[in-house]
């Protein structure tokens, strides 16, 4: 029998920012006897049966941390011992792990994508088996412990959309957090660059404000709207349900990305896999995106010149486009491929001796 210790904030389809790890888990549960999930909180009824979900909420963060460590230990002293316990996206959960599961041989996997290198990561990158990521420079600093796996998307959730009969307006999509790391600010002034050029755009943007500092950032987006005169063409929405992010995807020409370098945001290949044309400046990006469709991060020239190369392609390019990114997708970024990867590493590095305290990469 082999199980699978699975450490994750939240288990809700609809969370915000977290919704895809519900597929993820169920994509290991495929794979495996079974998944215990450790976690905050949890909505019933949304894994496959062979998971079991233990909840480890308090009302403090010292009351979270004794309840998971005691959950783990829990699970620790059950027979067998599991393959792996793999903490997704929070440092503190492996960090928390390491005293108990290096020592007993099992390997700990660290899940990171993200561009913020915390003092708390750097001590969980000398702790864990393994940070896997879903490129090499999707970790925020060289390690040699670092294993690309790919993003892991439901490309099953995202069926390949038609591509729209070109309007009047090319429209444009933007979705995720009002972080100030997303670059939704210069993407504005890119749009306001290709219509001071003459091209007719209409821009969408959706996605949550989860802290007061992206609260305060979508006070100043609104403003810039204003300032550059992009009132009644750019909306600046609210988060949507996940369900429904597959029609906003079938209902744009394309989707631009502008997150800081050290992360590459799940909805560009959620988009690719819907067959949408992208736009994206991260460099991490190079192995779905040819050239053509990158730009300078803070070049709203040179986005506009390449929203104005999207507008004039025909059809039949738009759908060649498409279905070029959704087999890359498939290829290289399914949950498939990416709950297979997980436990490939795992297994390769079962019963590895802990490793000796080392200095941190630069």
């Amino acid at each position: 029998m082999e199980r699978l210790v699975f450490v994750t904030q939240k288990v809700d389809p609809q969370h915000p920012a977290l919704a895809a790890t519900v597929r993820k888990i169920a994509a290991l549960a495929a794979l495996v006897d079974e998944v215990v999930v450790l976690t905050d909180g949890a909505v019933p009824g949304v894994l496959p049966a062979n998971c079991r979900v233990v909840k480890f909420g308090a009302a403090t963060q010292a009351g979270r941390g004794a309840r998971y460590t005691a959950a783990l230990v829990r699970e620790l002293a059950r027979s067998p011992r599991p393959l792996a316990v793999v903490a997704h996206m929070c440092p503190i959960y492996a960090v928390l792990a390491a005293p108990l599961v290096r020592p007993l041989g099992v390997p700990l996997l660290l899940w990171y994508t993200h561009w913020r290198a915390t003092g708390l990561l750097r001590l969980a990158e000398k702790l864990v088996t393994a940070a896997v990521s879903v490129d090499v420079r999707t970790f925020p600093f060289a390690s040699p412990k670092v294993i690309a796996l790919g993003h892991g998307i439901e490309v099953e959730q995202f069926p390949l959309a038609p591509r729209p009969e070109p309007v009047a307006e090319l429209r444009i999509l933007q979705v995720g957090r009002t972080s100030s790391a997303k670059g939704i600010a210069e993407v504005l002034r890119g749009v306001a660059e290709a219509r001071r050029q003459g091209l007719a755009v209409r821009y969408l943007f959706h996605g949550p404000s989860l802290t007061p500092d992206e609260q305060a950032h979508r006070t100043e987006l609104h403003a810039l709207v204003s300032e550059l005169g992009l009132d009644g063409v750019a909306e600046l929405g609210e988060a949507v349900p996940r369900s429904e992010l597959p029609a906003l995807l079938a209902a744009c020409d394309v989707m631009v990305n502008n997150m800081k370098p050290g992360a590459t945001d799940k909805a560009v290949f959620e988009a690719a896999a819907s067959g949408v044309p992208v736009l994206a400046s991260n460099p991490a990006f190079d192995g779905l995106l040819v050239p053509e469709w990158q730009f300078a991060r803070e070049s709203a020239a040179e986005l506009a010149a390449k929203l104005a190369a999207v507008a004039a392609l025909s059809p039949e390019q738009r759908t060649a486009i498409g279905l070029r990114l959704r087999d890359r997708v498939i290829a290289s970024h399914s949950v498939a491929s990416w709950a297979e990867g997980i436990l490939r590493v795992a297994r390769a590095r079962r019963g590895a001796p802990a490793a000796a305290p080392r200095e941190a990469q630069p």
